[in-house]
C-alpha cells in the first residue's frame, strides 16, 4: 500500500498520468486447455513482464523501467489489477502493447478504483478515499445507522488488559481490526487508536471492543479524505515525538529505549556534518502528536487539516 501512496504523490507532483488495467483470469474462464502449474515452471522463471525490459523493485509487484532522457515508467500488479504511470508515453504505449500480446487485458482507462481506493483528481491534485469500503464495514458490523462522534479516544485513556472485562468474540474482533488498520492507509487520523486497540488481539474484552466501535461512529460522521497536493518538491519531512515515559499505563516511554546510545551517536554525527537538521517544534504545531497519543478536541481537528485530509464535497466541483 505505501508504494500505491507513493506512486500517486510523484503522479501528483510531476502531473503522471494514471493508467489502470485488468487481466482476464483464466480460472474465471470455464475449462482449461492448457497445462497450469501451481508452482512457478522452472523454465518460466523470468516473467513476461521483466522480459519487457523493466527491472524488478525490491517490492515484489513494482516494476520500474528507465529510457533516455531521464524517462521513467512504472508498472505495479496485484493479482489481475494493473496500474502503468510515468513521464515516458512512448513507453507507456509499448508496455500496455506488449502485455497485451501475453495476456488478455482490458484497458480501464484512468486509475479511478484499486485496492478498494477510490482515486479522484483536482486541479490541486489527487485524493483518496475508502468511503465505499467504509460503508460496507458500517453495514456488515451493522453499524449502519449508527451515531456520528467527532472525536476518537479520550487523551487520558488507561486502556489495559482490562482481564476483569468480558470476553468478546476474539475472531470478531481481529477481522474488524484488522480492516480499520487497513483504513489507516487513507483516513490516518485514526492511526494512533488503531496502534492501542491492536495490542489486545490476543485477549480482546469488552473496553477495547468499544474504542474499535467508537472508531467506526468517527467513520460514520467523517467522510474525509486524504488529499495528495502537488508540492513540485520532493523534500522529505519526518517527525518525531520524543514524549518519554508517556505511557499512562505502565510509565514506559513512547519510543522505548533499545539502541539509543548507537542511534544517538549516529544522529550527531549526521548533524555535525549538517545533512541533517533538527528544528524544534512546539505541540500545537507537532504534527506526530495525532499519531502517538490522544487529543483534545480542538487540537484533534486541527492536526487532522494538517494532515491533509479535507472533504471530498468541498473538492468534487474541481474534478
Amino acid at each position: 500500500m505505501n508504494t500505491v501512496r507513493i506512486l500517486l504523490s510523484l503522479a501528483a507532483d510531476y502531473n503522471w498520468q494514471l493508467l489502470q488495467y485488468d487481466v482476464k483470469n483464466a480460472f474465471l474462464h470455464g475449462d482449461l486447455d492448457e497445462e497450469i502449474y501451481m508452482n512457478t515452471h522452472r523454465d518460466l522463471r523470468e516473467t513476461r513482464v521483466t522480459s519487457l525490459g523493466t527491472n524488478k523493485a525490491k517490492v515484489t509487484t513494482l516494476f520500474i523501467k528507465h529510457s533516455a532522457a531521464r524517462g521513467v515508467t512504472a508498472l505495479l500488479v496485484y493479482v489481475d489489477d494493473i496500474m502503468v504511470t510515468g513521464n515516458d508515453e512512448r513507453e507507456k504505449h509499448e508496455v500496455k502493447h506488449r502485455l497485451a500480446i501475453g495476456f488478455k487485458i482490458k484497458e480501464l482507462g484512468k486509475l479511478k478504483y484499486f485496492l478498494s481506493i477510490e482515486v479522484a483528481y483536482s486541479a490541486q491534485g489527487i485524493f483518496i478515499s475508502q468511503q465505499k469500503y467504509v460503508t460496507d464495514l458500517l453495514a456488515e458490523i451493522g453499524k449502519i445507522g449508527c451515531k456520528p462522534v467527532s472525536t476518537l479516544m479520550d487523551p487520558n485513556h488507561k486502556l489495559e488488559e482490562a482481564k476483569e472485562e468480558p470476553v468478546v468474540d476474539k475472531r470478531m474482533y481481529q477481522r474488524l481490526v484488522g480492516r480499520l488498520i487497513y483504513l489507516a492507509h487513507t483516513w490516518p487520523d485514526i492511526a494512533y487508536s488503531m496502534s492501542v486497540i491492536s495490542q489486545f488481539m490476543h485477549d480482546p474484552r469488552e473496553p477495547h471492543l468499544q474504542i474499535a466501535y467508537r472508531v467506526l461512529h468517527y467513520l460514520k460522521g467523517n467522510p474525509g479524505k486524504e488529499f495528495v497536493k502537488k508540492n513540485n518538491t520532493l523534500t522529505l519531512k519526518v517527525y518525531t515525538d520524543a514524549d518519554y515515559v508517556g505511557s499512562l499505563v505502565d510509565q514506559r516511554s513512547t519510543t522505548r529505549t533499545k539502541h539509543n546510545e548507537i542511534d544517538r551517536h549516529f544522529i550527531k554525527e549526521k548533524l555535525e556534518e549538517g545533512v541533517v537538521c533538527m528544528s524544534y517544534v512546539p505541540s500545537e504545531h507537532q504534527l506526530a502528536d495525532i499519531l502517538t497519543k490522544g487529543q483534545t478536541s480542538s487540537m484533534f481537528h486541527d492536526l487532522v487539516f494538517k494532515l491533509g485530509m479535507e472533504d471530498i464535497s468541498q473538492l468534487e466541483e474541481e474534478c
